[in-house]
């Protein structure tokens, strides 16, 4: 199983924020950012932080994948 951010890169285009704005609002390191950006695991202190900027819920953010799927299609 993986996590997948793409809802969260979604939500930063509609609301046309970038990934240094994110960090700032969020007040979350540019490493986390980074981690996000390549789909690894970051702190559930760092999403909440995230999601409180955002105000939204860790749902709309981020999702958990399937791997045997992913390598089925």
């Amino acid at each position: 199983m993986s996590v997948s951010y793409d809802k969260l890169w979604k939500m930063l285009i509609d609301k046309r924020m970038n990934r240094t704005e994110l960090k700032d609002e969020a007040g979350v390191s540019f490493n986390v950012v980074a981690k996000l950006g390549k789909g690894e695991t970051v702190s559930l202190d760092s999403l909440y932080k995230i999601c409180k900027a955002l105000n939204c819920d860790i749902g709309d953010i981020m999702e958990f994948t399937d791997d045997e799927a992913e390598r089925q299609a």
